[in-house]
């Protein structure tokens, strides 16, 4: 027996999904600024295209019918499972929510949002004091929170690839390196040497291997 339950066209799950995710970011992230509101905007965006096409119209899954049907004609490509791109086109077609690029984008979500929360704490607690953040996550990465923002929208990726979010995700990406690259002026002028000093040891987006793995404490950023 078939399943006759709509897999698209979902429409009111494309806005539950969408309010509850872009709410759930909020909650982690706190925007303030108007460079907090652009970043945020954008993420939202990611995550507005993203549902539209996983509940409401499969744009992806329209543009690659014929290519997918000629590769994979045993699968139902209009079903909602079949929108587990990966899983389908690399074999785990029974149950695709126990996959691993799915269980492997739950882990990059977690992670994006675990970092989100964390360092927006200690940027908080700086900002109260207006001193430098450099304690928790910024001892390992100057700009965790955009680093987070990329780590979520890899994971949904994993998990759901679209035409759209494919094509957004490197121009989000790039656009919160340049938002970044804003912020370090604007606390290189505010902090001077110190942030000079801090940006010296500390690098942007990618932690230190060794830095990850030592056992020091990571109540500041350390040199060397």
């Amino acid at each position: 027996m078939h399943d006759t339950a709509p897999a698209y066209g979902l429409w009111s799950l494309v806005l539950v999904n969408s309010v509850v995710f872009i709410l759930f970011a909020y909650s982690f992230f706190k925007p303030q600024t108007s460079r907090d509101w652009r970043s945020f905007g954008a993420f939202s965006a990611f995550l507005v295209a993203l549902f539209v096409e996983m509940y409401g119209f499969p744009l992806t899954i329209y543009f690659l019918s014929g290519w997918l049907q000629s590769h994979y004609p045993n699968v139902d490509w209009l079903s909602h499972d079949a929108g587990h791109l990966l899983e389908m086109m690399f074999g785990w077609k029974a149950n695709p929510h126990a996959g691993p690029f799915h269980i492997l984008s739950f882990i990059f979500i977690g992670a994006g949002f675990v970092l989100i929360s964390a360092a927006w704490r200690v940027l908080y607690d700086a900002q109260q004091t207006r001193s430098l953040a450099t304690t928790g996550p910024y001892s390992y990465v100057r700009h965790p929170q955009y680093v987070g923002f990329v780590l979520v929208m890899f994971g949904f990726l994993l998990q759901w690839p679209t035409i759209l979010t494919l094509a957004m995700f490197p121009v989000l990406t790039i656009m919160y390196v340049k938002l970044a690259r804003g912020e370090e002026r604007d606390a290189n002028v505010e902090f001077g040497e110190a942030y000079t000093t801090y940006a010296a040891a500390v690098p942007a987006f990618i932690p230190h291997v060794r830095r990850l793995f030592s056992l020091g404490s990571s109540r500041g950023y350390r040199h060397g």
